[in-house]
């Protein structure tokens, strides 16, 4: 039997899930998503989520808060059998979770309990994890932590960023949620708790965050870069005696050996194609970045138009 579904996200991370319940025997009859973002020169924003709705003749909601009395009676006024919820950004009431026959099923990108919270992807990453995965869980009140319906488990690359592993678990979060409700529908779901006494916390990043921090390990700062990919990406200033310092976006960096006992942040060796930055205990390779108004490069072509110095160092401290 077709269960009438209400989907809930917004942005790439939901959008394989949505279009496979469209694909599938279920309907879909609403998708709530968060309000069009609005850019420079008031340019709207493309919102895959929503344009795949309309395309299918799907109501289409963006409320900024949708655990407000119009909206859930919206909701109601739907009728759903069970809300998907993926990445949507906004807590749910229990006004809203009971205003679905099923309640709500979340597709979260960790393997639960670790990594609770808006950023799981960039926090696994940040912690060195070599696996992660799908977890889809039963919503109740508390932050992602309701029983779990289902659990994929994936390898994390050793050079993927955030946003790799996002699109990657994407495509696994899309079968794993058909299997889940195809289970709640035949009423063959095995839940099982979470151990809060693991759970750990991915709250959501910001700007500042980008940082890098020369004194963690080589390990730790690759890890850092990689994380912050492709939001809000990882910096640090270039300080030269008699220069103004210079904000550059690491893309791809490598780890290595200590080449000499300098202070953390020290540009250690520069020839023609390399950029080695003294970390705690090791070196960080520079491979390719961003100066700041400039495009990404290889590091060999920022060092054509970049003359570094002695005395030449890298901090993620902001310039007073």
């Amino acid at each position: 039997m077709a269960l009438r579904i209400v989907m809930m996200g917004t942005g790439a991370f939901a959008l394989p899930t949505l279009s496979a319940l469209f694909q599938s025997e279920h309907d879909v009859v609403g998708l709530f998503t968060q309000p069009d973002r609005t850019g420079r020169g008031h340019h709207r924003h493309a919102h895959p989520m929503k344009e795949a709705a309309l395309a299918h003749g799907t109501p289409v909601f963006q409320p900024h808060n949708v655990n407000e009395v119009h909206f859930v009676e919206e909701l109601r006024s739907l009728h759903a059998d069970l809300f998907v919820v993926a990445a949507y950004g906004q807590l749910l009431s229990a006004d809203v979770l009971q205003s679905a026959a099923r309640g709500a099923i979340n597709v979260h990108a960790s393997l639960l309990p670790k990594y609770r919270g808006a950023a799981p992807i960039q926090h696994a990453i940040l912690k060195g994890e070599t696996e992660t995965g799908i977890t889809i869980f039963q919503i109740e009140p508390k932050l992602d932590a309701g029983p779990m319906l289902g659990v994929e488990s994936t390898a994390i690359g050793p050079k993927e960023t955030s946003g790799d592993l996002e699109r990657r678990l994407a495509k696994i979060a899309a079968p794993l949620l058909l299997d889940v409700v195809a289970h709640l529908e035949a009423n063959s779901l095995n839940p099982i708790p979470q151990d809060a006494a693991l759970a750990t916390k991915a709250p959501r990043l910001r700007k500042a965050n980008g940082a890098i921090d020369w004194s963690r390990s080589a390990e730790e700062i690759c890890q850092h870069v990689r994380a912050m990919q492709p939001w809000p990406t990882a910096f640090t200033y270039l300080y030269q005696p008699g220069k103004k310092p210079l904000r550059l976006i690491l893309i791809d960096v490598e780890a290595g050996p200590a080449e000499n006992d300098t202070e953390p942040g020290t540009i250690c060796t520069t020839d023609e194609k390399r950029v080695m930055v003294r970390a705690d205990g090791g070196t960080v390779e520079i491979r390719q970045l961003r100066p700041e108004g400039k495009r990404a490069m290889e590091a060999a072509e920022f060092l054509r138009g970049h003359s570094i110095g002695p005395n030449a160092r890298l901090s993620g401290d902001v310039p007073g």
